[in-house]
């Protein structure tokens, strides 16, 4: 599986591991591994090991970021190589999240 799901902080924050291409194809995963996330404050998404992302994955961060706002939590971008931070700042998505190194 392309993602792998960790909860940290005594279940307060669920991080989100993309690992290679974060496209269309990981829509059905990508949604599972957060839907049932019952008393989550943060939702991490780890792009480390992300090779590429498209605007799916875009619009996939997107969904994520609704369904957290909705539970009063947040959506945190971590690890996100030159090419990634770079896909994300050209769609302006660090007026959206908090990117961090």
């Amino acid at each position: 599986m392309a993602i792998q799901t960790r909860y940290e902080d005594d279940g307060q924050s669920l991080v989100l591991s993309v690992q290679g291409y974060f496209d269309f194809s990981l829509h059905k995963d990508f949604r599972q591994a957060y839907k049932g996330a019952e008393g989550v404050r943060r939702f991490v998404v780890d792009l480390r090991d992300t090779e590429y992302m498209d605007s799916s994955a875009l619009g996939m961060l997107l969904l994520l970021r609704e369904f957290a706002g909705d539970q009063g939590g947040e959506v945190i971008l971590r690890h996100c190589s030159r090419e990634v931070r770079k896909i994300l700042e050209i769609a302006n998505f660090q007026r959206l999240f908090q990117i961090e190194d």
